[in-house]
């Protein structure tokens, strides 16, 4: 299968810290970094270009820290660092992988990672490169799912990907808490945003909307997800504008 086989050309794939844990509490889990990078490599094998964000919840929370008396720039900075963390943690194992990548990092910490250059990333993307972006926007205030929306538009990727722990698309509320909850297979951006689903922050829901963006959300522990989103499959809760529906 070629790319112009598959539905993509370039994507941003956003990764949450919380699915970097699989089944840990806390941490990263070597199993999913390595269970990510072998799907990654299958993709980049179809000449799909990948870009990738990560949080870092699975290290940090500045709004927790903020609850306990932590002033908020400070306990969002720190998270930026536990998203470099990670990032690191994913080039490693991309890179055992035999994937060639750079990570950037939105806040300026040149001894590990490129700052992020828009033009450069997207350079590294056209000679196959994963690209890993790091630090959210460098912005307190700003949440990594807005960074993942910002970044996607920035390099004209053709969709972004949203993958989550053990959570397999978008509900009316949490499934985790309420059996109850309805899956929503198709939506519009501005559904998303009437029904203010909490899978995605406001604003990045909102910048997706403004560009035309479509989003797809789906479960990052299912077998051969990302591969399997890529290819096409009808999985998780697709998100587009009302004038693709």
């Amino acid at each position: 299968m070629s790319a112009q086989e598959t539905q993509y050309k370039r994507v941003l794939l956003k990764l949450s810290g919380e699915a970097l844990m699989g089944n840990k509490s806390y941490g990263i889990d070597p199993a999913v970094l390595n269970s990510i990078a072998r799907q990654i490599k299958k993709v980049t094998a179809l000449k799909v270009e990948v870009a990738i964000v990560v949080g870092g919840g699975n290290f940090w929370r500045g709004a927790a820290a903020e609850d306990a008396g932590m002033d908020r720039a400070t306990a969002d900075h720190a998270g930026m660092l536990a998203t470099i963390i990670n990032a690191l943690a994913l080039q490693d194992a991309l890179e055992n992988n035999g994937i060639v990548t750079r990570t950037q990092s939105a806040i300026t910490i040149q001894a590990i990672a490129e700052p992020y250059i828009r033009r450069r990333a997207i350079r590294h993307l056209e000679k196959k490169r994963v690209v890993i972006f790091a630090g959210g926007t460098g912005n307190p205030y700003m949440t990594t799912d807005t960074a993942a929306a910002l970044r996607a538009i920035e390099i004209m990727a053709d969709v972004l990907l949203v993958a989550k722990n053990k959570v397999d698309g978008i509900y009316d509320s949490d499934p985790r808490k309420n059996h109850g909850a309805r899956k929503y297979r198709r939506l519009t951006h501005r559904q998303a945003l009437s029904l203010q689903l909490e899978v995605m922050d406001m604003t990045a829901f909102t910048l997706c909307q403004q560009n035309k963006l479509p989003i797809i959300v789906f479960d990052l522990q299912s077998k051969d997800s990302i591969l399997r989103v890529i290819k096409g499959e009808d999985i998780g809760t697709t998100v587009t504008s009302e004038d693709k529906e």
